[in-house]
């Protein structure tokens, strides 16, 4: 294969027409509070914030980054292209903390992206000279910065690790073609010959747990998900709800094995902190269970709209209720019971009326009279950026206690009593 130099100069870097800045990245809650922040970030001058973000916050190798490396000989690879592994003895004179690091350079992204494909590439014979393999390496490395070509995520995520650093692990159940042999191979290494395809289609069979099943399925995509692909599948094989199985009793149906799998993928950041796996469930329009298939996200998001309005609703009267029992001023008991507590009496109706559960008001009245003085009660949005709940402070709390949905503030006790 013979490379042509379009954009760079034989025995000149490819950067050296580009010019390069430090940035900050960073990701916060609405709140403010800071989720990621990465300094000193170095990207193409040109380059956009956002596509400065995605680079650091999603593409960097953020651990196992070896601040001092060697390079590995090999007698068939020009020395150019030798990989690298951690330098021992050099890491061994540096202070712990300044050993192993993360990626901080689109420089280094880009060097370890086009260089294993280059290693790859001479490996297989591809080039018909070194100088078109150097050509090669040089080409794609102005290319990427100048973000006229980009590959898949995983190759972002996974591609180079090993050349370029030395990481590596155990064998993650991944296969490859063996280049000599032409034959698939089960790769014994996590980054020698990583996982860097984009998506994937799996069959799943009508069988709970033997290998082209349904359980096999969560283990064959958490496989991909772990390095950053997707996949998908057609799940009309299942049976539907309350169809014989062969030992006599009856499916639990598809739309349960499909909960299950939509659960385990949202567990998954897939490919590095902050991306959510990509899956995909298809299921033919003859399939016993297409109709609840089909309403599926739709009462899904009805129960969000649920659980949004009814923990606002609880919070509001639960808090009414524990304000009349603090703001009473009757003596002994009395404040606590809504048959000589008109304040108590009112809000507890109102709470009824709303549908507020009989045993948290209870439970809210208890922790009134055990000295309690403000609830904090779990609520839920539709801010797909912030986390699943969200909590009202409690009024300066100096004792805490927890129930299974109400935590609480306590008044500090003084030397007259509360």
């Amino acid at each position: 294969m013979r490379i042509e130099r379009r954009y760079t100069t034989a025995d000149q870097s490819p950067y050296a027409a580009i010019d390069f800045q430090l940035t900050t990245s960073e990701i916060r809650n609405p709140d403010g509070s800071v989720v990621f922040r990465l300094e000193n970030v170095e990207v193409p001058e040109f380059w956009s914030q956002v596509a400065s973000d995605v680079l650091a916050q999603k593409y960097f190798r953020k651990a196992g980054v070896a601040s001092r490396l060697k390079k590995v000989e090999e007698e068939t690879v020009p020395s150019w292209l030798w990989r690298s592994v951690p330098d021992a003895d050099a890491l061994a004179a540096l202070p712990e903390s300044e050993r192993v690091g993360g990626e901080h350079s689109a420089k280094q992204v880009f060097d370890r992206l086009a260089g294993c494909w280059t290693y790859w590439g001479w490996k297989g014979s591809y080039f018909t000279s070194e100088d078109d393999a150097r050509a090669f390496y040089d080409e794609l490395r102005f290319m990427l910065a100048k973000q006229m070509v980009a590959p898949n995520s995983p190759q972002w995520f996974n591609t180079g690790l090993h050349w370029a650093y030395g990481i590596d692990g155990p064998g993650q159940g991944h296969f490859y073609v063996d280049w000599k042999t032409g034959k698939l191979t089960k790769s014994k290494s996590s980054y020698e010959h990583p996982q860097p395809h984009a998506c994937f289609i799996q069959g799943v069979d009508d069988d709970l747990v033997n290998e082209g099943g349904i359980m096999d399925l969560w283990v064959r995509e958490a496989r991909l998900f772990k390095y950053g692909s997707g996949t998908g599948s057609n799940f009309s094989r299942l049976r539907g709800e309350g169809e014989k199985l062969s030992g006599g009793g009856r499916s639990s149906g598809l739309m349960s094995f499909l909960k299950i799998g939509d659960r385990a993928a949202g567990a998954i950041k897939s490919g590095g902190t902050t991306r959510r796996a990509a899956k995909m469930v298809v299921v033919d329009a003859d399939h016993p269970d297409i109709e609840t298939y089909i309403d599926w996200k739709v009462k899904e998001e009805q129960k969000v709209a649920a659980l949004v309005t009814g923990s606002k609703i609880n919070q509001k009267h639960l808090k009414a209720i524990m304000k009349a029992c603090v703001n009473c001023e009757g003596s002994g008991d009395d404040c606590f019971d809504p048959e000589k507590n008109p304040a108590l009496r009112r809000e507890i109706k109102f709470a009824r009326r709303a549908m507020v559960q009989d045993n948290l008001i209870k439970r809210v009245m208890q922790f009134a009279k055990q000295g309690y003085t403000d609830i904090s009660f779990d609520t839920y949005d539709t801010d797909w950026d912030r986390k699943r709940t969200s909590r009202s402070p409690a009024r300066t709390p100096t004792t805490r206690c927890r129930s299974r949905t109400i935590s609480c503030a306590r008044w500090k006790p003084t030397a007259t009593g509360i």
